[in-house]
This record gives structure tokens, sequence and C-alpha cells, in this order.
């Protein structure tokens, strides 16, 4: 299998492309960072790895990234959209330019990665399709309502996808993360809650390949999150585990 990972360096990407390189998949890694590139592509034992330099915050410039980097895999059959960024939520109130760096990194650059990969692979008629949201994209709550919002938009957008590309053999997996244990999260308190990356991958991985339209990773989110959703707002405003920062 041939897969294409944007945002490789990422610690929840990066324990994906250990497990595809362990089973012999073909790589293509993309990140901001050549040198946590090469120490991602460097865990790959036993598969081959190209990678490629790339800031997605470009927007301008995705395009050209992902021809790029269809050309130097070949051809695509799994692709996996992993990068995003908490953003700073107190600032995303003050300055708008604050909030919009929130929202293009985690909403318009996966658009405009998606467009001209969903093109290609409607083409070509085949291919796994992984996006990573959150499950802070299910209710605006005051602690991260910017990040959330991105988030819930991706979602929204990710429903739209799939039934587009159904028809042409092409799956479009999107993977609600709960909070994980890892250099993105480090300045959060960590509870029982919190995933692991290595476990959260495997999931990835076995939800992507089995064309999951939806999949809640750690899995027990699914039951978590409809009471989140559906507690009337009245109530929810009272509850400061829930609107609390």
């Amino acid at each position: 299998m041939h897969a294409l990972i944007f945002g490789a360096t990422s610690a929840i990407a990066a324990e994906v492309a250990v497990l595809l390189a362990s089973r012999g998949d073909r790589l293509h890694l993309v990140g901001r960072s050549p040198d946590k590139l090469q120490a991602v592509a460097a865990r790959c034992v036993g598969s081959e790895v190209t990678t490629q330099h790339a800031d997605l915050a470009r927007l301008d410039q995705n395009d050209t990234v992902v021809r790029d980097a269809i050309a130097s895999l070949g051809r695509v059959d799994l692709v996996l959209i992993a990068h995003g960024d908490l953003g700073d939520q107190l600032a995303s109130e003050r300055e708008f330019a604050q909030a919009e760096a929130t929202i293009r990194v985690n909403f318009t650059s996966v658009v405009s990665l998606l467009v001209p990969l969903a093109n290609h692979m409607e083409a070509a008629r085949s291919g796994k399709i992984g996006v990573i949201t959150s499950v802070a994209g299910e209710r605006g709550r005051p602690r991260n309502y910017t990040y959330g919002a991105a988030k819930g938009a991706l979602n929204v957008y990710l429903q739209g996808l799939r039934t587009r590309l159904y028809r042409s053999g092409v799956s479009v997996t999107t993977l609600k993360l709960g909070p994980v244990d890892t250099p993105m999260t480090r300045g959060h308190a960590k509870h029982a809650l919190f995933g692991r990356a290595p476990s959260v991958a495997l999931a990835i991985v076995k939800a992507v390949e089995a064309r999951v339209p939806e999949a809640y990773v750690p899995s027990f989110w699914r039951l978590i999150m409809p009471v989140v959703k559906n507690t009337p707002e009245v109530l929810f405003q009272r509850l400061p585990f829930l609107s609390g920062r």
C-alpha cells in the first residue's frame, strides 16, 4: 500500500507511520520540520520512505504540495491528514488574527489539501482518506471554542465529501479524537480520559482501513459525547466541568 501522511511529525501521525511501515507500506511524509521528518522516517524501518517539507498554513502553496506528494508516491492508496494546533483560546478572543490563525490551521488548510486530493482520488476511483478532527467540534465550550468551531466546520465538510466520493469508491473517515497525551497537550492537566499516542494510532489505522465513516478515538468518547452535546444549554452553563475554562 502507498500511504501519504500530512502533519507527519505530530506524535500521533508518527506512530501511524511506524505502524504502516511495519507492514511494509510505501510512505511519503509531509511536515513542517525537516529534522523532525527525518527522525520519523528513521523510525520507519523496513519501508521505503520519502519526505517533503511544507508549511501547510501557507494555503496558496498546498495545491502544489499535494501534486508534488502524489508525484513522489506514484499512487495514493491511503491518506491521513493529521496536522492541527490547539491555538490560544484567550488570545483568539482578544485578536481576530489569532482566531483566524487557529481556524486556518485546523480547518481552512485541511480543505486546501482535500480539494486536490479528493479530485485526484475521485478520478482514480479508489483510496481511503482519514482526517483527524476532535471531540471539541461537537459542542462549543469556553475553554476551546475557537479550536472547536474549526473542528466542527471540518466535521460538516467531511460529511459532504464522504457522500460525494461514495460512488467513486473513495472512503472518508472522520477521526474524532479526545485529548491525547502528546506535546500538543503538554500544558493541560492529564486525567483518565487522555489517550496514549500508540493506542490511538492503532485505532486510527483500523478505522481508516475498515472505511468507518466516523470513529471516536478512544472509543469510549462515543458514549460520552451524546451527553455533552445534548445537555440543555441552561444546565450546561451551570456545570463548571463542562462550561468552565
